[in-house]
């Protein structure tokens, strides 16, 4: 899958991209990221990007010639690609857009800096996406962050196939608790139905524990989430007692 940031830091994507699970699916040639310098579609000496705002105010606001220029030519070289807008007035990216944004053929993000955008810029881009009601320096950062969320859907970046549909956000509930050796801690111990084997049992133990986790953790997330049956069943049981340890009837 092809990820092209258009940015005027290109720079800073090359460390984030450069090791563990993302660095190894890029030699792998699964997903390619190129960082473009928005500069180059830049006219004149300076190769001026932004401008004054009309009407006054502070700041700097980035122009729309460059960044059009920048969208033609990149839509050239893949022209299936979906151009994604970071601005804090986009919608909150989530778990279920990465799933659904790691179905296209490629993704080019544009990064904005200073003031913002030249409003002409949006009708340029498909998607506008923010990462949360908070304004950062730039677009740089979240368009790493949801290119590192994406490229886990991408068949064959993670080892194990399974790791992202298990992961909290992907049924709408938050992730089960996960314990490794030794099997006690400072006195702290795994819970016994892990170490029973008996995997129906556990399947059981974890679903409760994503159920109790969300409900009382995320209220949010659990004002929306549809239960099922099984689920129903399993608060009835065990209800919610605060306890993060054993299944008991």
């Amino acid at each position: 899958m092809n990820f092209d940031v258009l940015t005027l830091f290109p720079e800073m994507f090359t460390s984030p991209f450069s090791g563990s699970i993302l660095g190894k699916a890029i030699e792998k040639e699964l997903i390619r990221v190129v960082a473009h310098p928005l500069r180059q579609w830049a006219e004149g000496r300076h190769l001026v990007t932004d401008d004054t705002p009309y009407g006054g105010g502070s700041g700097m606001v980035m122009k729309p010639e460059p960044v059009w220029r920048a969208l033609q030519t990149l839509r050239q070289n893949n022209p299936g690609a979906k151009v994604l807008l970071m601005t804090p007035q986009g919608r909150r990216f989530d778990q279920a857009a990465a799933q659904t944004l790691a179905g296209e053929s490629g993704l080019i993000f544009v990064c904005g800096r200073y003031e913002g955008f030249d409003e002409r810029i949006r009708g340029y881009v498909d998607e506008e996406y923010s990462l949360g009601d908070f304004v950062l320096t730039g677009g740089e950062l979240p368009a790493m962050v949801m290119i590192d969320a994406i490229a886990r859907f991408v068949p064959g970046v993670l080892g194990n196939e399974t790791s992202a549909a298990g992961d909290s956000f992907s049924d709408g509930l938050l992730e089960f608790p996960h314990y490794t050796r030794p099997a006690s801690f400072e006195g702290q111990a795994v819970p016994e139905v892990l170490l029973s084997g008996d995997h129906a049992r556990i399947a059981e133990w974890r679903r409760w524990q994503q159920l109790r986790r969300t409900r009382q953790r995320r209220p949010d997330l659990w004002r929306h989430h549809v239960l099922t049956k099984h689920d129903q069943d399993l608060l009835r049981r065990y209800g919610d007692n605060g306890q993060d340890d054993e299944l008991t009837d």
